[in-house]
């Protein structure tokens, strides 16, 4: 497949480096020629220097005969042209865009995104989505990590043991026979900073970070059972009155369950802007790091406080901050990876990665069909595949035992009908099932295969 990718800085980086890995032929697009010759040399991918929305760029890029085209730049103007160029000069068949500003997100005006007004097939909001994580984050509190697969029926939790799990030291069967009838199976561990598909004979270790697959109505056990007893979020400190922080804060007044919410926003102008457009938020102007406006914020005796500014090292201090003065739980936005190892020394319980959300959203578009969802890990570690078995697939009509994949796969639940169901080893896969698949990187283009889902399939 032939796939035009502008921008190339977090997240068009990454989503070249997923693609490409995947044995696509891959072309990256940025004014920039440092971030193309980034790309080029660490990737297997061809670059190009210019405007992504200038046709004769494109043209060099090889649009003509071009099957996607992903415009992820800063500006959600130029990605927008970006796709109408592709389409009205070179007839690019599937375009998706990032946009950020809610201006044209709203649901009002979705005529927009016509064929016969500004053809994009697919729209991604970085911040809606950012949002809808953090809400997952505070869905599993004392979770480092969260999403939903199967209909929101099974749980991906990310979990930090510690030295009071009950847990530890005992061969991962040996759990499962203890707690036979709990719907949860551990399909990742990341141990010394390495990310891994445990075996059945596997023990968990004190500073283990575990990723775990619940059945809906099993998240409560699981998470006692490893050590993280569930609260209810009653009092939650909003520091960032930005896209995501409205958002969130909409969603928090949209809960059946009562909420105290408060918002704290240094600009004077957003503060208002936020207090005019929310209900019950009370919303505070000033310095998310000042000591006295936690304080005025009931920051410690807050259940949970979201760091969601857009600036990492505010967010980083903020966090650190609120757990000083006595919050429960401290969330911090982070957008550079390599501060994400800082999290536990600096005793922030949980944070979001936009561009992993971002990436694992416009992975979701790309590989549709059978591919129903797919969730990124860590910094591309891993993915989480939920997808439809198909009457060609190797692993059709197959007991689990038998189907021979790699170290580093595992089946976290299977769907038959109405039924989730926690995998066993004399379970058979049958055409029409879902599964949902805790996948290492590497392994990603032997599981599509098995799978009989890779972009070409289609």
């Amino acid at each position: 497949m032939k796939i035009i990718i502008c921008g190339a800085g977090q997240v068009g980086w990454q989503i070249a480096r997923h693609l490409s890995g995947e044995r696509n032929d891959v072309t990256v697009i940025d004014n920039n020629a440092e971030l193309i010759r980034r790309a080029t040399d660490a990737l297997d991918v061809q670059g190009v220097t210019g405007f992504a929305s200038h046709p004769d760029v494109l043209d060099r890029a090889g649009a003509h005969d071009a099957d996607l085209i992903i415009a992820a730049t800063h500006s959600d103007e130029v990605n927008m042209v970006t796709c109408q160029v592709a389409h009205s000069v070179f007839q690019v068949p599937r375009k998706i865009a990032r946009l950020r500003s809610s201006a044209y997100l709203d649901a009002i005006y979705s005529d927009l995104y016509r064929t016969d007004h500004l053809p994009i097939d697919v729209v991604i909001s970085p911040e809606r989505e950012v949002a809808e994580a953090a809400m997952q984050r505070l869905s599993a509190p004392s979770t480092f990590d969260a999403e939903t697969f199967m209909g929101d029926r099974v749980h991906l939790l990310g979990i930090a043991l510690e030295e009071d799990c009950a847990a530890l030291n005992t061969p991962l069967r040996q759990l499962n026979d203890i707690f036979s009838s709990l719907s949860a199976i551990v399909a990742g561990v990341r141990r010394d900073g390495r990310l891994f598909a445990p075996e059945a004979n596997d023990q968990l270790f004190a500073g283990d970070q575990i990723y775990v697959f619940a059945d809906h109505d099993d998240v409560d056990r699981t998470l006692e059972i490893f050590g993280k007893p569930t609260e209810k979020q009653e009092r939650v400190v909003i520091i960032g009155a930005g896209n995501v922080g409205l958002a969130v804060a909409r969603a928090l007044e949209a809960r059946p369950e009562r909420v105290r919410a408060k918002l704290i926003e240094r600009d004077r102008h957003r503060a208002e802007m936020a207090a005019d457009s929310l209900e019950r938020t009370i919303v505070l102007n000033g310095d998310g790091l000042s000591a006295e406006l936690l304080e005025e914020a009931a920051v410690p005796r807050a259940d949970a406080v979201l760091a969601v500014t857009d600036d990492d090292k505010t967010n980083i201090l903020a966090s650190v901050r609120a757990k000083q003065a006595g919050a429960k739980l401290a969330i911090a936005l982070i957008n550079d990876p390599t501060l994400v190892p800082l999290m536990g020394a600096l005793d922030i319980d949980a944070y979001i990665n936009p561009r992993a959300t971002t990436v694992s959203t416009i992975l979701r578009h790309i590989r549709h069909g059978r591919v129903r969802d797919i969730y990124s890990v860590g910094d591309a570690e891993a993915e989480v595949i939920e997808a439809q078995v198909l009457s060609t697939s190797p692993i059709s009509g197959r007991a689990i035992r038998d189907i021979e994949f790699p170290e580093g796969v595992l089946i976290g639940a299977v769907r038959k009908g109405e039924k989730v169901l926690k995998p066993t080893s004399d379970m058979r896969i049958e055409e029409g099932d879902l599964v949902l698949i805790f996948a290492l990187s590497a392994d990603v283009p032997e599981v599509e295969r098995l799978l009989q889902v890779s972009i070409d399939f289609f």
